[in-house]
């Protein structure tokens, strides 16, 4: 039996063909990584390019035109051409009340306004303004802009009692238009003005400028009372004839 023995030579060979295989491999593999970060840096400069020159304008148009398409706010010690007033400014006695439609307290606090304003309208105005809180009233938004389309046909009072007084029936329902339609068919209104109306700047804005204007004022829940200016802690009837009837006598002493 003949035993071959491997030539140095030939060991040293191929010793030094496997480190050129693997130092060309390791090569190839850097090339391919210097390859693929020059692709990233040149996808985030495309991408920087983009942003610069394409998304940054559209943002900015998007941020101008929210500014621009906002209207102005205002404060409960004032009352603007929009504002929805019972009773006659005439009166010294500002009596502003943000509240929710769909919420069952605000529909407690019209009762007891309803209730007492033969007492006070010789002295008081009453202001309505909208704080829809959408987030546990789903339907309160709604309703706002059907009680402010209705008020483009000059019944805001009007569709403001029906929605008060059938609170627990349209609260109830999951898509409540219909039934805010019958209170709108009962008033006399034309539907197809109030459809219109409903879907017009004039009418969102004025529902959002009022909720603005509220969070302005310190307005966190509903109802929320402010009479001549300042928020009222106990909204009870006694508390609101009593300060009434306090700042009505200031002004006359004033006077």
């Amino acid at each position: 039996m003949v035993i071959v023995l491997p030539c140095p030579q030939n060991l040293q060979t191929e010793s030094h063909s496997d480190d050129m295989s693997k130092r060309e491999q390791q090569r190839k593999v850097k090339e391919q990584k210097q390859k693929a970060a020059q692709q990233r840096e040149q996808t985030k400069k495309l991408m920087a390019k983009f942003a610069l020159f394409v998304i940054a304008p559209v943002f900015l148009l998007i941020v101008a035109y929210t500014l621009y398409s906002q209207g102005p706010i205002y404060s409960p010690i004032e009352i603007a051409d929009n504002d929805h007033v019972r009773g006659t400014t005439a009166t010294p006695v500002s009596i502003v009340v943000y509240a929710d439609f769909q919420c069952p307290a605000c529909a407690q606090e019209n009762q007891t306004m309803s209730r007492i304003w033969p007492t006070v309208r010789d002295k008081a105005h009453l202001v309505f303004r909208h704080y829809p809180i959408t987030t546990s009233h789903p339907h309160a938004w709604t309703a706002s802009l059907y009680a402010e389309a209705a008020g483009q046909q000059g019944r805001f009072w009007e569709m403001h009692d029906y929605l008060f007084a059938n609170q627990a029936v349209w609260s109830t329902i999951g898509e409540p238009e219909l039934e805010f339609e019958s209170y709108a068919q009962e008033l006399n209104l034309d539907l197809d003005k109030l459809r219109s109306d409903i879907e017009t700047d004039l009418v969102v804005q004025k529902v959002r400028n009022d909720q603005r204007g509220g969070n302005s004022s310190g307005v966190r829940s509903t109802p929320t009372i402010f009479i001549n200016g300042t928020m009222v802690a106990r909204p009870t009837a006694n508390r609101i004839v009593e300060l009434v009837e306090s700042a009505f006598a200031e002004s006359n002493t004033a006077g």
